[in-house]
C-alpha cells in the first residue's frame, strides 16, 4: 500500500537519500501507510533520533505534513521518510522493521551504528 502513487520531486531545501540511509521492511511500510492514513498528521514519516532512554539516545517517530528545509527524504516501502541532518549521522544503514505479535510485536530498529541497546529497543548508545 502506498502512501502517493506519483513520485514527486522533494520540497526546495530538501535533498533526496536512498535506502542507504534507513529502509522499512514490507512489512514496516504497510503499518506506516496504514498509520498515516488513519492518523491524518501528515504523509510523511519522520524519524528522529534524540538524548534519553535507557542508553542515552532514543528513537522518536511522528507524521509530518512536510519536511523541513535541511531535511533527507527517503522514500522506501513506499512511505516517504524525513530525517533531519544530525539524526541521519546516527542512522545510517538502519532497517525498521514492523510485527504484529502480541508478545515483543510493534516496530523494531537495527541499526548498525549502535554500540549497545536496551532490552525494550526504543533505546541506543553509540
Amino acid at each position: 500500500m502506498s502512501v502517493s502513487s506519483t513520485v514527486l520531486p522533494p520540497p526546495e531545501g530538501v535533498r533526496e537519500g536512498n535506502e542507504n540511509l534507513v529502509r522499512l521492511t514490507p512489512d514496516a511500510g504497510t503499518k506506516v501507510a496504514a498509520l498515516i492514513a488513519r492518523e491524518q498528521q501528515g504523509n510523511y514519516l519522520r524519524i528522529a533520533i534524540t538524548g534519553g532512554g535507557c542508553n542515552g539516545l532514543s528513537y522518536k517517530l511522528k507524521f509530518t505534513p512536510e519536511p523541513r528545509k535541511g531535511d533527507i527524504l527517503v522514500r522506501t516501502a513506499g512511505v516517504p521518510v524525513v530525517v533531519d541532518p544530525k539524526t541521519a549521522l546516527y542512522l545510517k544503514g538502519t532497517q525498521l522493521d514492523y510485527s504484529s505479535k502480541m508478545v515483543a510485536g510493534g516496530f523494531k530498529f537495527s541499526n548498525p551504528n549502535a554500540k549497545a541497546s536496551c532490552s525494550c529497543g526504543e533505546s541506543f548508545s553509540v
